[in-house]
């Protein structure tokens, strides 16, 4: 069956076509994202404003009439943080509802980290062993560990790329002094996280799921993504942390110069690679593997669970 997968994040709104069955490896048909940065259209009130809330009805009626003329059987929407932590998100639920036709399912935090675990178990499988998997949001930064398709444990921290920039930053590119209160905010932040999934044993294999760890991956030399999904795509602790040196003295503009840096999130970059060295400290990580499956990958492969084979 041919599914459709719209992902309403706090940066973007993505739909993925794909062809699927039980049992089959999802193929990708087509895949359309529109840049809305919800996130920072959240008002001093906590409200996503009516402008932002304008745009995301507009965004998913484009995408419902993609899906529909790509031939998707199915639609699934969901929401994650920006959504979520909106004061009136039940009210622009309904709207969103009222005026496209389509249900916007808001994921919780533990959610989202649950159905990105099921998508890298099901692409590493069970030589994985005791799986780690990490994903840095525009919100939220959410980690998963276990050894079945459920994990034992599903934690979510708002310390998201974009967060942290919004909330840590007050120029561009950002004063050393403020990178430094930013570096022991996270820590400090990550340091109970990093207690918890302790308790479930060390990893056989950790495996960083989102944009911001592709993009800091091939900033430190991996393979470009038209190399395909299955080349090996490795960041080090150590590249990480000579790419930083880097890059944090550098504006939003000159970053997007940068191959691999998407020109949306150039402006959250340095942030998102202050989460991923505080991720990587406060878990004692040397390295993490690139996985190509994520979230949306999870709520397919969740939905097909769901069928009897058809």
């Amino acid at each position: 069956m041919r599914l459709g997968v719209l992902d309403v994040g706090s940066n973007t709104v993505h739909l993925l076509v794909v062809d699927a069955h039980r049992g089959a490896h999802p193929t990708p048909a087509r895949s359309e994202k529109t840049v809305l940065r919800l996130a920072e259209r959240i008002t001093g009130s906590g409200e996503l404003s009516k402008a932002g809330a304008d745009e995301l009805v507009r965004t998913v009626a484009a995408a419902k009439d993609s899906a529909a003329r790509l031939g998707c059987a199915e639609l699934m929407a969901f929401a994650t943080s920006a959504v979520r932590e909106a004061s009136n998100s039940a009210a622009v639920l309904e709207r969103v509802a009222a005026e496209t036709g389509v249900e916007l399912r808001v994921l919780s935090g533990e959610d989202e980290a649950r159905l990105t675990f099921l998508a890298a178990r099901r692409w590493y499988g069970w030589s994985a062993g005791n799986l780690l998997v990490l994903d840095i949001g525009g919100g939220s930064l959410e980690l998963a560990i276990g050894r079945d398709e459920d994990p034992d444990a599903a934690l979510s921290v708002p310390v998201g790329a974009g967060r942290v920039r919004r909330t840590r930053f007050t120029a561009n590119p950002p004063p050393r002094a403020e990178i430094d209160a930013a570096v022991e905010w996270l820590a400090e932040q990550l340091a109970p996280v990093a207690g918890k999934l302790a308790k479930h044993g060390a990893p056989d294999r950790v495996v960083g799921t989102s944009k911001t760890f592709r993009t800091l991956a091939r900033l430190t030399g991996a393979a470009p993504s038209s190399a395909g999904p299955r080349v090996s795509r490795v960041l080090t602790a150590a590249g990480l942390r000579q790419l930083l040196a880097f890059v944090s003295r550098m504006s939003a503009a000159d970053l997007a110069e940068l191959e691999g840096v998407s020109p949306s999130r150039a402006h959250q970059l340095v942030a998102g690679a202050l989460v991923a060295q505080a991720t990587m400290r406060a878990l004692s990580l040397p390295e993490l593997e690139i996985g190509p499956w994520a979230l949306r990958e999870g709520v397919i492969l969740r939905r097909l669970d769901q069928t009897n084979g058809g």
